[in-house]
């Protein structure tokens, strides 16, 4: 028996039938009440069909290096043709591009500045790695559908990820775990900076990052809380790279690295907060319960899980987390975006009785999720 709807729901579906109808459209479009409302919601949808040509622009302007051209002034548009090795009009297509998405901004003498969003980009040099690595990820999802019904094999993300296949990744190969490990370093600063301001790591004794890359999560909360140890728990050739970057920072006295796989070993022992850092999404949920129960494990009875990312049902940044993390994920082949609540449930399973929820200043990039057996 279909199940019956609620008051809002045929509230809803009247209203999606009077969209729908074109003349409704029309009428909404004149009418001078819905004029501003149909012309949003016009512009809105037709961002959805052209998204992909602004994504493309963001991404020339990313790999043409135009935002390190004019962080120190404008300049003329012959001059930045010269520069990326373009012509003069194939470069003011490029910068009439910029401009209209922000990204640069027209100036007098027909020279052209950096937008603010532009401006915004120099100042977070992990967001332009992001962006080059993304054209991995568009070509997975030059067919979404077949990437939806499994059909797409072997996706260019899988690869790049090399833990997403499984298998002994123990013995994964250094030149396989470097680019990735890079990218995270890079894209990590932002994240680490809205951890922690949210959360007061100094009151701890000993920090384990699980999952922590090459210990740029580590670093920064050693330059917060100057007496606390540090311990990296990743994949041997990862953790091997963390450990030479503790060592470059003078922080060899202080951080240690282990090499492992969280999925199958057990963490070590001896700190009394874990943190999980862009990790939880990686996994699904029989791959998250098993890290929780290890982080259970080697924790004591008074210790501390922080687990930070981007998650879903954010209000705000809904896209962030169901659109763009669902279909990245979905690439990647492993690992799903959830919500602090979903979180919290698979907390409770793994033996954490004490949970609470952290505001950060940007919840689009981490929420946090604090649990305690």
């Amino acid at each position: 028996m279909e199940a019956q709807l609620s008051l809002l729901d045929r509230a809803l579906a009247v209203r999606d039938r009077l969209v729908a109808s074109p003349k409704f459209q029309q009428w909404a479009a004149a009418f001078p009440l819905t004029r501003g409302i149909a012309r949003r919601r016009a512009r809105a949808l037709f961002d959805l069909v052209a998204g992909f040509v602004y994504t493309q622009t963001l991404f020339a302007c990313v790999r043409l290096r135009l935002f390190d051209k004019l962080v120190d002034g404008p300049r003329p548009v012959a001059e930045l043709a010269e520069q990326m090795s373009l012509s003069d009009d194939a470069a003011e297509r490029l910068l009439r591009a910029a401009a209209a998405l922000g990204l640069a901004q027209r100036r007098s003498n027909g020279h052209y500045g950096l937008g603010e969003l532009g401006a915004a980009l120099v100042g977070n040099p992990g967001i332009a790695a992001m962006v080059e690595h993304h054209a991995i990820l568009y070509a997975d999802l030059h067919d979404p559908v077949a990437l939806l019904r499994g059909e797409a094999k072997d996706t260019e993300m899988a690869g790049y990820w090399p833990y997403a296949a499984g298998g002994d990744t123990n013995v994964l190969a250094a030149e396989r775990l470097a680019d990735y490990s890079a990218l995270m370093s890079a894209s990590q600063p932002l994240i680490a900076e809205d951890v922690l301001n949210a959360y007061p790591f100094a009151q701890h004794k000993c920090l384990l990052d699980v999952g922590g890359g090459e210990g740029t999560f580590l670093m920064a909360a050693a330059a917060r809380a100057p007496n606390l140890r540090l311990m990296l728990f990743d994949l041997p050739v990862v953790a091997e790279r963390g450990r030479a970057r503790f060592a470059q920072a003078g922080l060899a006295d202080r951080a240690q690295a282990h090499g492992g796989d969280m999925l199958c070993d057990p963490l070590p022992v001896g700190a009394d907060i874990i943190s999980l850092v862009r990790v939880v999404h990686d996994h699904d949920d029989r791959g998250v319960l098993k890290i929780f129960k290890s982080a259970r494990e080697a924790l004591p009875a008074d210790g501390t899980l922080l687990v930070a990312e981007a998650m879903s049902g954010t209000r705000g940044a809904e896209p962030v987390g169901d659109a763009y993390f669902g279909f990245y994920l979905l690439a990647m082949g492993r690992g799903r975006s959830r919500t602090p609540e979903e979180i919290i449930s698979l907390l409770r399973e793994a033996g954490f009785t004490r949970q609470e929820v952290l505001k950060t200043r940007r919840p689009m990039l981490a929420r946090i999720v604090v649990a305690r057996p």
